[in-house]
């Protein structure tokens, strides 16, 4: 507990202390008349003082209408009707006690859920240990820290910027972002992320991005703006109350004075205290407690803890769309297979296999594609790009350039083919890289890349929760699509697609859907923004420092494991029937006593049970959805 609800704590026990004294002392003599009403004023005052001045701002600034109201009115009329007809102020004094033994309750309840993204917000570093030209370090706030500077990370520090290892080597504990225990292996030369930690050794690091842009602060406003996209239940219960609490108000009213009206006219007795009873009981029993806070509690706790587990999701509205998911889209590389390439072959060379390499790494070497870096990586030399001139790459198919004033032609089948290039066909499984010179074939290299081991689990849970069709969409051959695809359990894939043949597809797929399901596209991030953009929900994969899957994407998936997707679908199925559970709960106990209060048949206490009790259940049933490790 904080230190808010430690003194509300407080308040309630002195307040049912004191309660309970009065009613086991005698009920004769002093204890009589208005020296009872002062001494059962002090416990009322004690616990409820703050919603009395919370109910007369209101009052004041004309939104009178809310739960502090209600429990204010309903409190000092039962207490006065107390006073009036039986000298008994329990009843009064109760109510403002049960209420704010529910109010700390779900005060505390939202505080469990606000832990998983407390956890997350210590991904954020204090400071930074800023290297200046003479090798001293000064601890500065990181938002001083310029790009291109360098900054020391010692053991048990957070990477407070995004950069590149410079010198040194460790082991990176990246589970505050990913979920995941396993720590990551860095060493010179490679990227490295804020939030962080390093658990061994000391890193230089050279930054490449201001504070402000760094991948902790992009995740943290990314989860501190998610509340700001509700869902359809959200929105229901905002627009439901801002109905309901005036109307309660009103048939209220309408309930202590119409009926004694009629029995006056009729010449009755009118009963004016029993009526304006029955009215208070009503009011109490009308506060919209439980789903007010249940519902928003439910989809908070959701997204802590799916962040918890390294999945981002932008917006509880997202939740609503991936619990309705039939459909989900899948990209091959990054996706079902690791995007590791590395060179397998290289067949029907007619120039030296050394050659047909050195010139594809060369043509290939200001891309950014992992084909091309495999390439590079292969030949596993430093390119010099005085060699190379007339860059020009040709969108899906590949890219021309002049080395050493040859004309070289590095691509697939459809760029050899526009070229009037016969290539050689290929019988091995994996992407096929054909290299021309001066117009002529020189061969082609086999780039493979690896399964996830995952994978096919995967999609075999996709299909155990009911996800009716899974497809997969690549830009490779045919023959690899088809032997992945296979090997995985996929049954439906499109290849040789380019990126416009992705969206074209889906948009295909989207006409197809079942009414009131979604499509679900998962791709990596790095070019497949345009489809997940397009899709009712976009999955990024593996988005771990990747800006592009940050921006296009709805969910985020902040490590490579395809297994992510299924506990996202589930996290948010679960999040939907909690909502509804909690929405189809209040409402049906709260009408069932309504009717029973307004016929004189429910009491006080009955209508505290209403309030509180219905409350305390809806937040303890919301608070379910914090528990998502074992889905």
């Amino acid at each position: 507990m904080n230190r808010k609800q430690k003194k509300v704590l407080i308040r309630i026990i002195i307040a049912a202390v004191f309660m309970v004294v009065l009613h086991f002392l005698p009920l004769d003599g002093v204890m009589d008349g208005w020296l009872r009403f002062f001494l059962y004023l002090i416990p009322y005052l004690v616990v409820g003082y703050d919603i009395l001045i919370k109910a007369w701002k209101g009052i004041r600034n004309r939104q009178p209408f809310d739960e502090n109201y209600l429990m204010a009115v309903a409190s000092i009329g039962a207490i006065v009707l107390g006073r009036v007809r039986t000298g008994d102020y329990a009843e009064g004094a109760a109510v403002m006690l049960f209420y704010q033994i529910g109010e700390l309750f779900q005060s505390v309840a939202v505080g469990r859920s606000r832990r998983n993204i407390s956890d997350l917000m210590d991904i954020r570093p204090d400071y930074a240990n800023l290297e200046d030209e003479s090798g001293h370090t000064e601890r500065v706030d990181p938002d001083e820290v310029e790009i291109g500077s360098v900054v020391v990370v010692s053991a048990g520090e957070k990477i407070p910027i995004d950069g590149v290892v410079i010198e040194g080597h460790s082991a990176l504990d990246t589970s505050a972002l990913t979920g995941e225990s396993v720590p990551r292996s860095v060493r010179e030369g490679e990227d490295v992320i804020s939030g962080c930690i390093n658990t061994s050794g000391t890193l230089r690091i050279r930054t490449t991005r201001e504070f402000g842009e760094s991948t902790a602060s992009r995740i943290l406003d990314l989860v501190e703006n998610a509340s700001s996209r509700k869902s359809r239940q959200e929105n229901f219960i905002t627009r439901f109350a801002r109905i309901y609490t005036p109307a309660v108000c009103y048939a209220a009213l309408a309930l202590a004075l119409l009926p004694p009206l009629v029995l006056l006219v009729a010449g009755q007795q009118p009963q004016w205290g029993d009526w304006i009873m029955r009215a208070l009981t009503f009011l109490v029993i009308s506060c919209p407690c439980a789903l007010v806070i249940s519902i928003p509690l439910t989809f908070f706790a959701g997204i802590g803890g799916a962040s918890h587990e390294g999945i981002l999701v932008k917006g509880s509205n997202y939740f609503e769309a991936l619990a309705n998911t039939d459909t989900v889209v899948m990209d091959k590389t990054g996706t079902m297979t690791c995007g590791v390439f590395e060179v397998a072959g290289i067949h029907h060379a007619h120039i030296p296999e050394s050659a047909v390499l050195e010139y594809a790494a060369l043509a290939e070497m200001h891309s950014t594609h992992p084909i091309a870096l495999s390439l590079l990586k292969a030949w596993g030399k430093d390119p010099d790009p005085s060699r190379v001139s007339d860059v020009e790459e040709i969108a899906g198919h590949g890219v021309k350039a002049r080395v050493d004033g040859k004309q070289i032609t590095v691509g697939n089948e459809k760029l050899m083919a526009s070229l009037k290039i016969d290539p050689q066909p290929c019988s091995s499984v994996g992407t096929v890289v054909h290299v021309a010179v001066d117009g002529s074939y020189a061969g082609h290299i086999l780039i493979a890349d690896r399964i996830k081991p995952q994978a096919a689990e995967a999609v075999h849970e996709l299909k155990t929760m009911g996800i009716s069709r899974i497809v997969m969409l690549t830009g490779d051959r045919k023959a690899a699509a088809q032997t992945i695809a296979h090997e995985v359990g996929i049954d439906q894939v499109f290849s040789e697609l380019l990126p416009e043949d992705k969206v074209s597809q889906v948009e295909t797929l989207l006409q197809s859907r079942r009414t009131g399901k979604t499509l679900a596209f998962v791709g990596d991030g790095i070019n497949d923004a345009p489809v997940l953009s397009r899709a009712d929900v976009g999955i990024a994969m593996g988005a771990l420092g990747s800006d592009a899957a940050i921006e296009a994407a709805d969910i985020v998936l902040m490590d490579d494991d395809p297994l992510k997707i299924s506990k996202a679908i589930r996290i948010a199925r679960k999040c939907i029937r909690i909502a509804n559970e909690n929405i189809v709960f209040a409402i049906a106990v709260k009408l069932i006593c309504l009717l029973l209060g307004a016929l004189g048949l429910a009491g006080m206490w009955l209508a505290i049970f209403a309030d509180v009790g219905v409350m305390i259940l809806a937040v303890l049933n919301a608070i379910r959805a914090l528990k998502v490790s074992h889905l």
